[in-house]
């Protein structure tokens, strides 16, 4: 993370806490501020994956854009059968 840094104060359970300090002192990370930044990092980037794949549900049943998506398949099938020859000839 190369951003600046801001500091803030944090209110987690004792036992968190305890485990972070045991993770630190196994050599796994840095510092609290690194494992609780990275442990940050890690949340937002499931709940990033976890919207897209929402959306993509959502695509799915989404009729208009099922009748795009077969329309562009037929489209391209001539073209995709001709990439498939021409990687068989390599």
């Amino acid at each position: 993370m190369s951003s600046p840094t801001v500091r803030t104060t944090l209110a987690i359970p004792a036992e968190l806490l305890a485990a972070t300090d045991q993770i630190i002192s196994q050599g796994k990370a840095h510092s609290r501020n690194h494992f609780i930044a990275q442990a940050i990092a890690h949340e937002l980037a499931a709940l990033k994956r976890a919207e897209i794949d929402a959306a993509l549900v959502e695509m799915t049943q989404d009729e208009d854009y099922q009748s795009e998506v077969l329309r562009m398949e037929q489209e391209f099938s001539n073209a995709s059968w001709e990439a498939l020859l021409l990687e068989d000839k390599q």
